[in-house]
């Protein structure tokens, strides 16, 4: 990794020794104001994957999908185990253990290194027993609010979706804007489609999680510079980690997140689901819409849980 991104660029140090929002500090009170401006039709989309889903849920080997469990339902009072409260009210309740990065969700800043430091220069140490440095609490504090732009590969590809391996060029996400009619302007959200994800829903967990390699973008000098000079302050796509998950020549593993995310600061929000919104988009010809999203307030997290909304 380190010599793959040795003359990649940094922000650490931009906004002070002490920051832990990296590029989301482009996002301010005039981009917000930018975004709201985008708004045409009103229409609302959230982007959140249905957590507990009994289909099983798509998330990155090693992990397992959310386990729900009631704690308190009818069952309760029919077997004797609660009692109606005064007045004859009665309640359900229930609760949950999930990966905080097992659904749709936004990585921390601190979430992912090499060389032994994470965002900012702050050491990979502070990460032991929970992110003393760049968790998810500043991001969920701050939210993530301005104008996104919709990225349709495979409309733009004329295919369902696409497939393992499949890669996306700086070249490819122009082409595509252009095509779609839209510009990708300084501090705007980028939002990609691959919609590879659904086909996790319509084959074996064998057949999808064999030779994994998920579609996407991938390192390489120029790519990582645009994203540098355009200030772009956050990345969200269908796909587990944002990018394609193995790099092709060098075969390193997942080089965006130390190149985007560790070193410019750039906010990963993953796992989206953008189906029905790219079906509005392209039925309105309208690719840029108000992008809110505020991932959970987990005290020391690598992640958080979140449901983004798209309005258009």
């Amino acid at each position: 990794m380190k010599d793959l991104l040795a003359s990649a660029p940094k922000n650490w140090g931009r906004w002070g020794p002490d920051d832990e929002l990296g590029s989301l500090n482009f996002l301010t009170q005039q981009e917000v104001l930018r975004g709201i401006r985008s708004v045409r039709l009103g229409e609302v989309y959230t982007l959140g994957e249905l957590i507990a889903n009994p289909k099983g849920e798509p998330v990155f080997p090693g992990r397992t999908g959310a386990l729900k469990f009631m704690t308190q339902d009818k069952s309760y009072y029919k077997s004797g185990k609660s009692h109606s409260l005064p007045g004859g009210g009665e309640y359900s309740d229930d609760g949950i253990t999930m990966y905080l990065q097992g659904s749709t969700q936004y990585d921390a800043m601190g979430h992912f290194w090499y060389d032994d430091h994470i965002w900012n220069g702050y050491s990979a140490d502070t990460t032991m027993g929970g992110m003393e440095k760049a968790s998810i609490v500043p991001i969920g504090e701050k939210g993530v609010v301005g104008r996104g732009v919709l990225i349709d590969m495979p409309r733009i590809r004329g295919k369902s979706r696409l497939d393992k391996g499949e890669e996306i060029t700086l070249q490819d996400i122009k082409d595509a804007a252009s095509k779609q009619g839209v510009t990708i302007e300084k501090h705007d959200i980028l939002v990609i489609r691959t919609a590879f994800l659904q086909s996790f829903y319509e084959q074996s967990r064998e057949e999808f999680y064999d030779g994994l390699n998920e579609p996407g973008m991938t390192y390489s000098p120029e790519l990582v510079q645009w994203f540098h000079q355009m200030e772009i302050p956050a990345l969200c796509t269908d796909t587990m980690a944002n990018e394609l998950t193995v790099h092709p020549e060098s075969k390193v593993l997942l080089p965006l997140h130390c190149a985007l995310l560790r070193n410019l600061g750039i906010a990963f929000n993953e796992i989206c689901n953008l189906e029905k919104l790219a079906a509005a988009c392209e039925r309105h010809r309208k690719y840029d819409f108000l992008y809110v999203g505020a991932p959970l307030k987990v005290y020391r997290g690598t992640g958080a849980p979140v449901n983004p909304v798209a309005i258009l």
